[in-house]
């Protein structure tokens, strides 16, 4: 019987170029099959090219997918020497540091059992720490965190910013976009084993994002724009040094505290308007002039910290609707997710909405944030043929820009209203005058 070919040649990676710079935390992003686990590990090495080649620099240390680096039958602490060793370090090194190791993956007397034992939270605890304690020059983190608690994961994060500070280079795989646009200088979004574009992680999430709520035929549209996009941006702009972030940030809290003593008022100002926003493609229903306004109606887009506003959309539906719902999300620069609002509670929908029905959707809140430029999303989401899904989603569609509050005394993104108070137990005090009220 003549031989008979059962599956055709399929590429995981094609034609990819990318140069990541000493310092860099590089996002990657795309939907599953897209590449990007088998990308990780090429360039850690447990897997070999085709074709191409891979130049690294420094030391690396990675957490692929839950199971690997770790054999099963060892115990936790067999496994830490094992692994250290894998990772370049010497014996001596990893007895210096096991105490450490063990503290931070907070595993109890499970470092003396096997590690087939181990629950998937614990593995990653154990792997991240073991990971992280060789100082590698470059980390290489493959959805790995999703698997911890909370406080695990922040424990995480915090080592991971400590990795950046010192000039460590990152390359970080997740679906969650909030931790891609916080942690991350630049992005890449892949697709079908090709990099589509590398840019910001705010652009990068929005055009994923959009990618993975289209339909067949939208989705190859969208490939297409985004290959025209990536031929019109260089890499090198790209990068955004984490040094050039902290200076930023420095700086923008010293025009705060310079600035808290000036006159403010909230206005609208035309030229204060998104340059990128992003509209989902409409099923049934279009989103159109999104807007702050006062209590008294007034459009504004330049508003005063703790005073109240409305965020204010209007819903045209040219279609049926069923099970209906409204929302809207605040965002930083970076595109960190900071606060959002569904119109109705998380089990309520609105169940049935007539063609040619007009909605407008109205947000008050009072404004608690810090100083700076946020932007704003909206959502109206419902079912489609048997499927919940957007019926029309707009990102960035708004902005606003935040200015101080004379006696807010607070610092951070949100603003607590926080009221200090200082009393003195014993000895005396001499404050200047303009304190005494909070004496």
């Amino acid at each position: 019987m003549p031989h008979q070919q059962l599956a055709e040649k399929f590429w995981a990676l094609r034609e990819i170029n990318l140069h990541v710079y000493k310092g860099q935390t590089l996002g990657i992003v795309g939907r599953n099959g897209s590449g990007k686990s088998t990308l990780l590990q090429i360039i850690v090495g447990t897997l070999t090219p085709t074709t191409g080649s891979v130049e690294l620099q420094g030391r690396v240390s990675a957490l692929l997918e839950l199971g690997s680096g770790f054999n099963p039958e060892f115990t936790g602490r067999q496994n830490v020497f094992f692994n250290g060793q894998l990772l370049g370090l010497k014996h001596q090194e990893i007895e210096e540091k096991f105490d450490e190791i063990v503290a931070f993956a907070d595993i109890g007397d499970f470092i003396n059992q096997p590690v087939k034992t181990y629950s998937s939270g614990m593995y990653v605890r154990l792997a991240f720490a073991v990971a992280t304690s060789s100082d590698p020059d470059i980390l290489v983190v493959d959805e790995a965190l999703s698997v911890g608690d909370e406080a695990f994961q922040r424990k995480c994060f915090s080592r991971i910013h400590e990795i950046q500070d010192r000039g460590g280079t990152i390359l970080f795989v997740s679906h969650a976009a909030s931790s891609v646009t916080q942690l991350c200088d630049s992005a890449i979004l892949m697709d079908r084993g090709e990099i589509l574009l590398e840019h910001s992680p705010k652009m990068i999430i929005s055009k994923y994002q959009k990618m993975i709520y289209a339909d067949a035929t939208e989705s190859e549209r969208l490939r297409e724009e985004i290959r025209h996009l990536k031929a019109s941006f260089k890499p090198q702009e790209v990068f955004q040094k984490v040094e050039w972030k902290k200076y930023h940030r420095s700086q923008a809290n010293s025009q705060h505290t310079e600035s808290k003593q000036a006159d403010y008022y909230d206005y609208y100002d035309a030229k204060l308007k998104p340059d990128n926003p992003i509209h989902y493609p409409s099923r049934g229903a279009e989103i159109r002039d999104p807007y702050i306004a006062t209590p008294k109606g007034e459009r504004v887009n330049h508003i005063i910290a703790r005073n109240d506003y409305v965020y204010t959309y209007t819903v045209d539906f040219q279609k049926a609707a069923s099970h209906v719902r409204f929302g809207m999300l605040v965002k930083t620069v970076s595109g960190f997710e900071l606060a959002g609002a569904s119109f109705l509670a998380s089990s309520q929908f609105i169940k049935h909405i007539e063609p040619e029905t007009q909605l407008v959707l109205e947000f008050k809140f009072k404004c608690l944030l810090a100083p700076d430029v946020y932007f704003l999303n909206a959502g109206v989401s419902g079912i489609v043929e048997g499927e919940f899904t957007y019926l029309d989603r707009c990102i960035d569609v708004a902005m606003f820009r935040v200015q101080p509050c004379e006696s807010s005394c607070g610092t951070g993104v949100v603003d607590l209203l926080v009221e200090p108070k200082l009393t003195v137990t014993s000895g005396q005090v001499k404050p200047e005058q303009e304190i005494q009220q909070y004496l």
